[in-house]
């Protein structure tokens, strides 16, 4: 009785499997999409890329002719093109199975890049829909446009940015080239040295970068920018979310001596972001109550135009304790302060740093916060 029981089942899954190889084939036929829905033809959108603005793409449904899943992709082209080589394909919602797809302003400013549409100008994106079963696909039997504005700015904003050039302390070689400082989302800077000839900026510094450089007071992608009239110390602002750049000549780093109201020792510049004094004697001010040990830094600057000021960098403090073998590190970080008061936002300087002879190294590297230290000999 098992055995003839058996042998019934493995002649049922026989004509099974016969049944399935003789009669299954596969079905891929579809309907397009008849009809997009949103946004309107023509729709205007002015682009917030620092938003959380999106902008949400609709469409009706396609037909498989089985019943079974479609899958859908947004193409984007620009003005005139016919979507044989588009500016962008991307997946609906939900891994390709909605009929919709939500973009960023931030993605939508991207594309509008890459079609050729400049920062602050208006321009127009076409778009459609492709829907798809295995290999078919089919294109929507619709095509709608939408005009965009673009904000200041470029479409894509690097993550790490740095210096290269013949003109600068590290030479030509892309692998050598000096990282800058990020100071905010979208804002680098760098101070550091320039000689005679051409520098730029780059993303990274392996392979094929995008490159950058200052034209005045813009920053621009592609080409190089010019250091002429002998060697000089600069402080290299880049903000890509305006396209903006300052180029500030720095001229002279003093040690400011507040009991004294004046520069105690020049810094020259040393290379590498630092500037330093060597083996100089420090000694403090005699006062009725005690020895004044207070200082700070001066940074003379010259901007792009000529124009002649001063800068001050401190303590985050208005007033410190003299510093000890346990004082943080953070104590000596130098901050901007809000005035050139001959006192407030001061250093003190160690007690035991009174009439030795001492280096002080400032240091403006961009891989740290910018810092001092001051070294007894």
């Amino acid at each position: 009785m098992k055995k003839y029981f058996s042998a019934i089942i493995v002649v049922f899954l026989g004509l099974l499997l016969t049944s399935c190889k003789k009669d299954y084939k596969l079905n891929t036929n579809i309907m397009p999409v008849s009809r997009l829905n949103a946004p309107v033809d023509e729709k205007y959108i002015k682009l917030q890329p620092a938003t959380s603005a999106s902008v949400s793409f609709e469409w009706e449904q396609a037909r498989a002719e089985d019943g079974s899943l479609v899958l859908y992709e947004v193409v984007f082209d620009k003005e005139g093109g016919d979507f044989s080589d588009p500016v962008a394909t991307i997946s609906a919602d939900g891994g390709g199975v909605q009929n919709k797809l939500t973009l960023s302003h931030k993605e939508l400013n991207s594309m509008a890049g890459k079609a050729g549409i400049a920062a602050l100008a208006t321009g127009k994106l076409k778009w459609t829909v492709n829907a798809s079963k295995g290999f078919n696909i089919k294109q929507a039997l619709e095509i709608r446009t939408i005009e965009v504005e673009r904000p200041n700015g470029f479409a894509e904003i690097p993550v790490d940015v740095y210096l290269t050039g013949e003109a600068t302390e590290t030479g030509s070689d892309l692998s050598k080239a000096i990282k800058l400082k990020s100071t905010a989302a979208g804002v680098f800077e760098i101070y550091t040295s320039l000689n005679d000839g051409k520098y730029h900026f780059v993303d990274r510094n392996t392979g094929t970068p995008t490159t950058y450089y200052i034209d005045g007071t813009t920053l621009k992608e592609g080409g190089e920018s010019s250091q002429a009239n002998g060697t000089k110390q600069y402080r290299l602002r880049l903000d890509f979310n305006n396209t903006a750049a300052t180029v500030t000549e720095i001229t002279a780093i003093g040690l400011w001596f507040a009991p004294e109201n004046k520069i105690l020792y020049d810094l020259p510049y040393a290379g590498n972001s630092t500037w330093s004094f060597k083996n100089q004697v420090i000694t403090f001010h005699q006062e009725s109550w005690g020895r004044d040990e207070r200082y700070k830094f001066r940074m003379d600057v010259k901007s792009a135009d000529g124009t002649a000021s001063q800068e001050w960098y401190g303590s985050s403090n208005s007033d410190n304790n003299r510093p000890t073998a346990t004082t943080p590190l953070s104590f000596w970080e130098l901050k901007p302060v809000p005035n050139n008061d001959q006192y407030n936002y001061s250093f003190k300087f160690n007690g035991d740093v009174d009439t030795k002879n001492c280096d002080v190294n400032v240091y403006f590297a961009p891989d740290k916060n910018y810092t001092h230290e001051v070294i007894i000999k």
